[in-house]
């Protein structure tokens, strides 16, 4: 993938557009971040700035990008089998 760091956007080997922000909401207070996603890893574990939850997937999500972000993980953008779903 290659990753353009001020755009926040990447190209997936087939020439796809890859979003990499996120605004991931925190479910307990609603605080709103945004996060870029990493492109090698799977983020299992997020800890709310605001209140300090620790936020983890949600079961059959993959990342906590996909149980409480506005955009999916790379991988799911991409079709591809992401890390094991929790």
């Amino acid at each position: 993938m290659i990753v353009n760091n001020t755009t926040g956007v990447g190209k997936s080997n087939i020439g796809q557009t890859i979003i990499l922000q996120s605004t991931i909401t925190c479910p307990l207070c609603q605080h709103e971040k945004q996060e870029t996603m990493p492109t090698d890893a799977c983020m299992y574990f997020y800890a709310c700035e605001h209140c300090h939850q620790r936020l983890k997937p949600l079961q059959g999500d993959c990342c906590i990008f996909c149980s409480y972000g506005t955009v999916k993980c790379p991988p799911i953008q991409e079709v591809k089998p992401c890390c094991p779903i929790l």
